[in-house]
């Protein structure tokens, strides 16, 4: 039988539709409510179309350009031989910020990254200065990357060093406009070559050179750290920028494919692939070039190669290096352009700024947003000393990484239900404390013009929120949910924008609600007063028996944490858990009718008690099917239904959507009708379609993958509208 894949398509219902009623458990615990609307502006969204090496590209990208290419010699003239222990040391120091940025992705995958992370956490005034903070880090970043790429290609080429970075903007700047994809399939090839030729570098460079020899310190270079320990700290901050480039991935967050996998997972490796590089290519450096040699270099690399590679005939193996650096500075101006963009797009969706910025263009990319950063670049290219701006931003980029440390502990302290992360920060909450300290104390080390520089442009920003954003926008962030005591002032639309996430984010699994819904327990009560201990009872029985889970997991369903409660209908409770041990979901139904009764943390005429058993991947997958009972439990005719209803089949018709499930004899239905005979694993299905229960010699059956369809069998099929339609055409068979 075909089974709905991760790649067919689902089912999304209007958020506001699946509001939740007041949580509680058998404890008493309470929870909250969502509010039913959003403070927004567009709609529009951007297509899910970057995949793992996508993701990898990016942040990759973003990182190898001057770091490499031509800080060493800068960084190995305050420090000396240990520069590689400080290009470590600062791939280390990133893992906290790299850790909550992608917690937070994984939470809530939109574009604006920094940007939408701290608006939601702590308030929109906050949101204002990480996304125009970022916008201009990320902007003065890719200008200089830049123009270090044309100064690379004049040493081939003759041309201006500024006028080729103009037109290196641009050009990038109308591929971004093409699409993401066509973009990010730049961005592939770029890495793919950057990331070959480095890694021949340093293979050839080790094994021309010997182990042991690149890992004796040079005498010439004096005592290990050269300017003692405060020299090597001030270095490390000066290379930690050089790995900033990681987070900018989460910027295009909403254009990512299973970001719960593809963020963290991209992320991770892209920090193994530039801590190694930036290590074992920095001790090459050190041991291949003399000190003033290496001191006055801007193209340490390159000279490195001469000596490793000389051996090549017609400096090939120089040239390979040159056209690598090239692709690093390429890469991260494209990687540039892609992220920053996606800032003014989503400060636009939430009224921060013009709403122009937030259009899509025809190719479904931010073109307003793009033409405004690639004009901003070009300025900087123009007007500013880009090297000298871009290390003020480089202290920018410091606060927010501290802040977004900061982030991650009020939405995990906000204690709001609907905030769930794919991916969480290990050893809570010491690895944000510990981010949000080294940020500071790195920000200290950098002197006193790139704080004042920080904190002028913090400032501008909070003017301008309170002069133009302020009595635009209604938003609350997740910082108020931290203190309850304030009641009045919780913003409960956070909780239904990331609801709404949440359900985008498990949109391939939106049918199993109605599988879930074929194959549910159902149990009737028509006299005796029943209590939640006696029915647990049962569910463990049920679990065992209907559920196939052995006795071991069956016992456990009501160890350790109590389950949620929710009423979805006046005298209609839903209790559920994640049980870890469990692959699919289930569901036991409990209705108590005539002289029977049930006692719900003393709620009077309780009629139904659903329990609800959820395996933990995909995670948010219980507010999603919780919103679907809820959904269906409010129309207008459904408790006179739900009571009257008396088998199984008749109850699944009434909790199921009706525009997702059809039921029929097998012979009127053309394309079963043509398989008949087959067994339900051997059918072809049109699209999402599959059986749910099987009606045969009037006994009910569950679908079973071995069952043998026949003629005169009456099948309950369940999946989206058009396909749905497609069981009437033969011709629709796979």
């Amino acid at each position: 039988m075909r089974r709905v894949g991760p790649h067919d398509r689902g089912y999304i219902r209007d958020p506001a539709g699946c509001r939740r009623g007041r949580a509680t458990s058998f404890s008493g615990t309470e929870g909250t409510d969502i509010a039913s609307a959003s403070d927004t502006g567009s709609d529009q969204k951007l297509a899910k179309s970057l995949k793992l090496f996508d993701v990898y590209a990016v942040a990759t990208g973003a990182m190898f350009s001057s770091g490499l290419f031509l800080l060493p010699g800068i960084a190995a003239a305050q420090t000396g031989n240990s520069v590689y222990l400080a290009y470590m040391v600062a791939g280390l120091l990133i893992l906290p910020a790299m850790f909550c940025m992608a917690e937070l992705s994984t939470a809530m995958p939109r574009s604006g990254g920094a940007y939408f992370f701290l608006d939601r956490s702590m308030g929109p005034m906050m949101g204002m200065i990480g996304g125009v903070g970022s916008w201009i880090a990320t902007v003065f970043k890719s200008a200089f990357a830049l123009v270090g790429m044309g100064a690379y290609l004049a040493l081939y080429v003759d041309l201006p060093i500024t006028v080729t970075a103009v037109v290196l903007t641009i050009a990038f700047g109308l591929l971004n406009v093409l699409g993401a994809k066509e973009t990010t399939l730049l961005q592939r090839i770029l890495v793919a070559t950057l990331v070959t030729i480095l890694v021949a570098f340093i293979i050839v460079g080790l094994s021309r050179t010997g182990v042991a020899a690149v890992f004796s310190p040079k005498p010439a270079y004096g005592e290990f750290f050269r300017e003692g320990f405060g020299g090597f700290i001030t270095t490390i901050g000066l290379v930690f920028v050089s790995y900033a480039g990681l987070t900018k991935v989460a910027s295009v967050s909403e254009e990512i494919e299973n970001p719960d996998r593809n963020i963290p997972l991209g992320m991770i490796l892209s920090l193994v692939t530039a801590t190694a590089i930036y290590t074992l290519g920095a001790l090459l450096i050190v041991t291949a070039l003399p000190p003033q040699q290496l001191f006055d270099s801007l193209t340490p690399v390159a000279d490195a190669g001469a000596v490793f590679l000389g051996w090549i005939p017609y400096d090939l193996g120089v040239t390979l290096l040159v056209v690598a650096a090239v692709a690093a500075f390429a890469s991260t101006g494209n990687a540039g352009i892609l992220s920053a963009s996606r800032y003014p797009f989503a400060m636009a969706k939430d009224k921060l700024v013009h709403a122009r910025l937030g259009e899509l263009g025809r190719s479904g990319t931010p073109v307003v947003a793009i033409g405004a950063t690639v004009l901003t670049m070009v300025l900087v290219l123009v007007v500013f000393d880009v090297e000298s701006v871009a290390k003020l931003a480089s202290a920018f980029q410091l606060l927010l990484f501290g802040l977004l440390c900061l982030a991650v502990i009020v939405m995990r302290e906000s204690r709001i239900d609907s905030y769930r992360p794919g991916y969480r920060v290990p050893l809570y909450p010491w690895t944000p404390i510990a981010g949000f300290l080294l940020s500071f104390w790195l920000i200290l080390e950098m002197g006193a013009v790139p704080i004042l520089f920080t904190a002028a442009l913090a400032i501008a920003c909070g003017v301008y929120f309170q002069v133009y954003a302020s009595k635009r926008v209604k938003r609350r962030g997740a910082i108020y949910h931290m203190h309850r005591q304030l009641g009045h002032h919780t913003y409960e639309g956070i909780e239904h924008e990331l609801t709404s996430i949440v359900h985008e984010k498990t949109e391939p699994e939106n049918l199993r609600y109605e599988s879930l819904v074929g194959r549910a327990a159902l149990v009737d009560y028509d006299e005796g007063r029943y209590d939640t201990a006696r029915l647990s009872r049962k569910l463990s029985e049920i679990a065992r028996t209907q559920f196939g889970l052995d006795e071991k997991v069956a016992q456990s369903i009501f160890d350790g944490d109590r389950m949620d409660v929710r009423a979805i209908r006046p005298n209609m409770y839903l209790a559920y858990k994640i049980i870890p041990d469990i692959d699919e979901s289930q569901l036991a139904i409990f209705r108590f009718r005539g002289d029977a009764s049930v006692d719900v943390m003393g709620a009077r005429d309780v009629h139904t008690l659903m329990y609800l058993l959820l395996p933990e991947e995909p995670v948010g997958l219980d507010l999603r099917i919780v919103g679907h009972l809820a959904e269906v439990a409010r129309s207008d005719s459904f408790e006179k239904r739900w009571l009257a209803a008396t088998g199984r089949e008749e109850v699944n018709r009434v909790l199921a959507r009706d525009d997702h499930v059809f039921r029929s004899a097998v012979s009127r239905i053309p394309v079963l009708a043509a398989q008949k005979g087959a067994r339900l694993e051997d059918i072809n299905w049109p699209g999402t379609c599959l059986a749910m229960t099987i009606e045969r010699d009037g006994k009910l059956i569950i679908a079973r993958p071995d069952l043998q369809l026949r003629e005169t069998d009456i099948v309950s099929v369940l999946g989206e509208p058009e396909d749905l339609e497609l069981l009437n055409d033969a011709s629709s068979i796979e």
